[in-house]
């Protein structure tokens, strides 16, 4: 249970940076979804590029890099 907490608490954050960086707007709810796919992405991401992060702050770090590349892929399809 405390790891779901968590999850969703850095799926928060992951997700309200990556809508300050990418400059989007949406609210918590969205927020967490971002940054929970965000952290999916963002690991296979990493896990192609043989790269690893770890800690809550490399969570942050590859949630947020996906993220960003979920909301650009995103604005490319419907816009």
């Amino acid at each position: 249970m405390v790891n779901i907490l968590i999850s969703i608490a850095l799926g928060a954050v992951s997700g309200w940076i990556a809508s300050l960086i990418m400059n989007t707007r949406g609210g918590l709810i969205r927020n967490i979804i971002l940054g929970v796919v965000g952290g999916f992405v963002g690991g296979y991401v990493f896990k192609l590029l043989e790269l690893s992060i770890n800690g809550y702050v490399g969570t942050i770090v590859v949630s947020v890099v996906g993220a960003c590349l979920v909301v650009f892929i995103v604005n490319k399809i419907f816009k």
